[in-house]
């Protein structure tokens, strides 16, 4: 493997709770109504350092999807998926973004999110939008 570069990001962003690599601007959130199994999760119309795993149908609450999970560049760290396809029409505005789960992100802050006694615990991706 190459060597890998890491993009800083300027302003409010997220950024890996494990090794603090940053992944996204609080200006790209598209939704924060996004559930996951550990909790809440914010649909981002553009990540930075991540790298894709392999492609996967996935059922989610709202229908089939062809998604890739996304791993941190710095620790290898799961912290979300990817939308390829979505393949209801009322989800295609999703297919291109991408989905960072709260639990694995550290905020603007530095502050962490802790998983609920109410964290839904089925399929991912509900939203309210």
């Amino acid at each position: 493997m190459g060597r890998v570069f890491v993009t800083h990001l300027e302003g409010k962003f997220y950024s890996c709770k494990h090794c603090r690599t940053h992944l996204a601007l609080c200006q790209d959130i598209v939704s924060k109504s996004f559930h996951c199994r550990h909790g809440k999760a914010y649909l981002f119309s553009k990540v930075v350092n991540v790298s894709l795993g392999e492609n996967e149908e996935r059922q989610m609450m709202t229908g089939w999807h062809t998604v890739a999970d996304i791993f941190c560049v710095g620790c290898g760290s799961i912290v979300g998926w990817k939308y390829e396809t979505a393949h209801e029409k009322t989800q295609k505005y999703k297919e291109g973004k991408s989905v960072l789960e709260r639990y694995k992100v550290s905020g603007p802050d530095g502050s962490n999110y802790w998983v609920s006694h109410e964290a839904h615990v089925g399929g991912s991706d509900v939203d309210d939008a």
